[in-house]
């Protein structure tokens, strides 16, 4: 498997970048104790998350320009496990920090929702 083409994107990378879950509908699992660690580098994205109800979270994706598309995956304190399907768009916010707007499916179960995360002060 090829890595995508690499895209120039219009906001700054989201390497090393820290976000924290800002808002959340249907059954989410990320509240405002869920951090995320970003990595980024030719088009490819990932991160580890975990905080608040989130034991370990890992995600993996494509960045093209300002949209994010990404499979997540994480262990819940109760021990059970659960992944999804996730589409994001990136906003620059006047302080310069970075937010993203996501709109989740789960794949393994039932339910959807959309979620806000922003870059830590």
């Amino acid at each position: 498997m090829t890595a995508p083409s690499p895209v120039a994107a219009a906001l700054p990378s989201l390497d090393g970048r820290t976000f924290v879950g800002v808002s959340n509908t249907g059954d989410g699992e990320v509240d405002d104790a869920t951090v995320f660690t970003y990595h980024e580098r030719d088009g490819l994205l990932w991160a580890e998350y975990a905080g608040g109800t989130i034991t370990l979270g890992r995600l993996a994706g494509t960045r093209q320009g300002d949209v994010l598309d990404f499979r997540y995956v994480h262990v819940s304190q109760d021990g059970s496990t659960s992944s999804g399907h996730c589409r994001a768009e990136l906003e620059q916010l006047p302080d310069g920090r970075l937010r993203s707007y996501e709109t989740w499916q789960w794949e393994s179960r039932p339910g959807a929702g959309r979620s806000v995360v922003e870059e830590r002060r």
